[in-house]
């Protein structure tokens, strides 16, 4: 039986969300595709419109109003700098020269600005969303992790009290993830190899911290499947070959994770990114090293298991295929290439296997771009 805080929490967290609308993408099967500069004069996000074949169109950049960190290849080491809200009405994005956090309103491909906060720590480098939460990891100094509230025209209200340290100074975070109940907030550190788990309380703050070892080496990214279920990625062994892997995990009621498939592996290298289906049926990873697209079905109670060979999209080599993201009708898989400077576009067919439909080019191959999000 839940305890009554828990029935409080998820009473408020169903009033808070933002009432889903139905976008241009569920209604013609066109969409978007954002990706962000992470310029260290502007930080920009660059704004594709999907058409129905999956085939991207550039349309413009918009400005956040802060600055990126700079760089070339995957300076923020990071998954989710760039994060849609769930209902897709706005889009956030972590400025880590400037130490904020820009919020747009989405409508198609268009954005328009409609925030611009303190990030509360020091380099934020992801951020996640649920219902009216926020929370912003900051990977800079003394690690942490800081909360608002999304309100309904776009603005950020800090959390009073919500800053809660990870379990180190230093601590290479690099990604965080809302469980679908609301009811944890998980953070992946890669220099402790640790998972971190956070109980959010009804006011939106967070529990002491408890401190999860990964179940396999080169921890980078976490996430969670619609049925609540916790996926995090590991780029293996320092020289290993193609030793990349995947691991599910259940998160019980204390914050523990018990390992449900431990370090799959992806026969990629450099695995760090990777996204979910928006039916739950099956996770992809993007491995960076060996620029090639990796697939899992997710069975109902977690367990991995890989599709047709599990390499399954192969990017043009040297392509660096960083951060992964999934279209809202779930028909297309976009990859952003650093390398190479395209997004790479792959049609998701019902086994879960994956066509390759070309790319879009018009991103600088050497510019630190980070961050990919689509509808």
């Amino acid at each position: 039986m839940l305890r009554m805080s828990q029935v409080v929490f998820s009473a408020v967290l169903a009033m808070s969300v933002v009432l889903p609308v139905r976008s241009n993408a569920e209604t013609t099967g066109a969409g978007a595709v954002f990706v962000m500069t992470n310029a260290a004069d502007k930080n920009e996000i660059i704004a594709y419109q999907r058409n129905t074949n999956g085939a991207l169109e550039r349309e413009r950049g918009f400005p956040t109003g802060g600055r990126g960190s700079g760089g070339v290849t995957d300076p923020l080491g990071s998954q989710g700098s760039l994060t849609l809200s769930q209902d897709h009405s706005f889009l956030l994005a972590v400025n880590a020269g400037s130490g904020d956090i820009s919020v747009f309103r989405v409508h198609g491909a268009d954005l328009f600005l409609t925030d611009k906060e303190p990030c509360g720590g020091s380099e934020p480098v992801a951020v996640a969303q649920l219902g009216n939460l926020v929370y912003v990891v900051n990977a800079g100094g003394a690690s942490n992790v800081v909360g608002f509230h999304l309100e309904k025209e776009g603005k950020l209200k800090p959390i009073p009290d919500s800053i809660a340290l990870l379990s180190t100074g230093n601590s290479g975070a690099s990604s965080l993830s809302f469980s679908p109940d609301g009811q944890f907030l998980l953070v992946t550190e890669k220099l402790t190899n640790s998972i971190d788990a956070f109980h959010v309380q009804t006011n939106g703050t967070l529990a002491p911290i408890v401190v999860n070892a990964s179940a396999g080496p080169g921890l980078f990214g976490v996430l969670f499947t619609p049925n609540g279920i916790a996926l995090a990625t590991e780029t293996g062994p320092a020289g290993g070959t193609n030793a990349s892997a995947i691991s599910s995990y259940a998160v019980l009621a204390n914050g523990t994770l018990s390992a449900i498939s431990s370090s799959v592996p992806t026969l990629g290298a450099a695995t760090c990114w990777h996204v979910v289906t928006p039916d739950g049926h099956f996770v992809y990873t993007s491995n960076a090293g060996s620029s090639t697209v990796s697939g899992f079905a997710i069975g109902a109670k977690g367990t991995l298991t890989p599709i047709a060979g599990t390499i399954l999209g192969i990017n043009p080599t040297h392509s660096g295929n960083l951060d992964i993201a999934i279209s809202a009708n779930g028909k297309f898989l976009y990859t952003l290439n650093s390398g190479t400077g395209t997004v790479g576009i792959f049609g998701v067919n019902e086994d879960g296997t994956l066509t390759n439909l070309g790319d879009a080019d018009g991103l600088s191959a050497a510019a630190g771009f980070n961050g990919i999000a689509a509808i």
